[in-house]
């Protein structure tokens, strides 16, 4: 009597399926590596667990019965399956697979993860890869969390530095973007006292960039810009500089990507008379929360790019050398 339960193992699957393509048992055993009196002591095991012969022994050949049709059916199914478990986990092992969520602040989102993250997709198109742009509290809160793999952000008092892996990289240039047809536009310099007056939009009060520039007005005895709308969204705020005279800082390498081919979408770089910086932020993970093999093969690229000059994949050539 058959038993309710088998305990079948790869082995006399393979062999099954093998009898059923060679149709000769000396073949088969021949295509795994097999003596024939091993090949057939392991059919006669499997032929016991299922209680029914599996092939019918014809002169022209070893043909299935409709118990071993249907039994290479089933078997074939477990076998492709295994196949693919081997290949997921050879992928994942090398970091060809798997998923992987980073976040960054606004710059080196545009500058470092467009670039290396098209260099990991080449390498592994199966790679589910998330990518978040958020103020640095919002990403140390997510990593600290393990809701991310590593982020581009900047170390904020309220957390332990202790508790991360470092890599220094780089500091920000702010630009300040108007649309092209902007009064100012054409300025050879512009004077902050000359852009007090405008409508300006900025990030919520704290954000790094609307702190340079607010700090800017002040080195010079300037109070601050009266007339600012807050969006932390930078759709938006492209929207509204386009149908308005409005100024906004952002990032050097958001600026680039707005005003050059391919993008060109009609904005133009105000030439500010001070130069605007954002202290430097540092590719961060936990120290107590390994990367899986896909997500540190990306902050390894990450942490490549950074050491060449940036070369935007949408055509920017900016000339900072990073060491």
């Amino acid at each position: 009597m058959p038993n309710s339960r088998m305990a079948l193992k790869p082995a006399q699957l393979r062999l099954i399926h093998q009898i059923a393509i060679h149709r000769q048992l000396q073949l088969a055993a021949e295509a795994l590596a097999m003596t024939q009196p091993a090949a057939s002591r392991m059919l006669a095991e499997v032929e016991r667990q299922v209680g029914a012969p599996l092939f019918l022994r014809l002169p022209k050949g070893m043909e299935p019965t409709e118990i071993g049709s249907t039994f290479l059916r089933r078997a074939r199914v477990i076998l492709r399956e295994m196949d693919s478990i081997a290949t997921d986990m050879r992928d994942l092992r090398g970091g060809h697979a798997g998923a992987v969520r980073v976040g960054a602040v606004t710059g080196p989102a545009v500058s470092y993860l467009v670039s290396a993250i098209r260099q990991i997709k080449l390498l592994a198109p199966d790679a589910r890869i998330s990518v978040e742009v958020l103020p640095s509290r919002e990403l140390l809160r997510q990593l600290e969390a393990g809701q991310m793999d590593f982020a581009l952000a900047r170390i904020l008092p309220e957390f332990d530095s202790h508790d991360f892996n470092i890599l220094p990289m780089r500091d920000e240039r702010v630009s300040l973007i108007a649309r092209a047809a902007h009064p100012l536009a054409r300025a050879q310099v512009v004077t902050l006292t000359e852009l007090a007056g405008h409508e300006w939009i900025m990030q919520q009060r704290g954000a790094p960039i609307r702190e340079a520039t607010l700090a800017a007005f002040a080195s010079v005895g300037l109070a601050e810009p009266k007339d600012i709308i807050d969006s932390p969204s930078i759709l938006w705020t492209i929207a509204y500089l386009a149908q308005s005279d409005a100024i906004a800082p952002v990032s050097d390498e958001v600026a680039q990507l707005l005003i050059q081919p391919p993008v060109s979408a009609g904005f133009t770089v105000l030439r500010n008379a001070h130069e605007l910086r954002v202290s430097t932020y540092y590719l961060l993970d936990l120290v107590r929360r390994p990367l899986s093999p896909l997500a540190m093969r990306l902050r390894d690229e990450v942490a490549r790019t950074s050491r060449r000059p940036i070369l935007d994949q949408v055509g920017l050539q900016l000339p900072i050398c990073l060491g």
